[in-house]
């Protein structure tokens, strides 16, 4: 009966204790934060203002003469 119990408490000890499925889970979280930064990228990024500024610049950079 003590063996098993022994058994049981390793068993459990190591059910609440391990954690193999963290770096899954830390990638899962990752993975959900780069994709939420490159929304909120794509959304800065496609305003009109940027959009104008990025096109002033690029103007600016083609038409220079030296």
């Amino acid at each position: 009966m003590s063996s098993t119990r022994s058994v049981l408490r390793a068993r459990l000890t190591a059910l609440t204790c391990d954690d193999d499925g963290m770096s899954t889970v830390e990638y899962a979280v990752g993975t959900v934060a780069a994709a939420a930064f490159a929304a909120l990228l794509y959304a800065i990024v496609s305003g009109n203002d940027v959009l104008a500024a990025l096109t002033g610049i690029v103007q600016r950079a083609l038409s220079t003469t030296f």
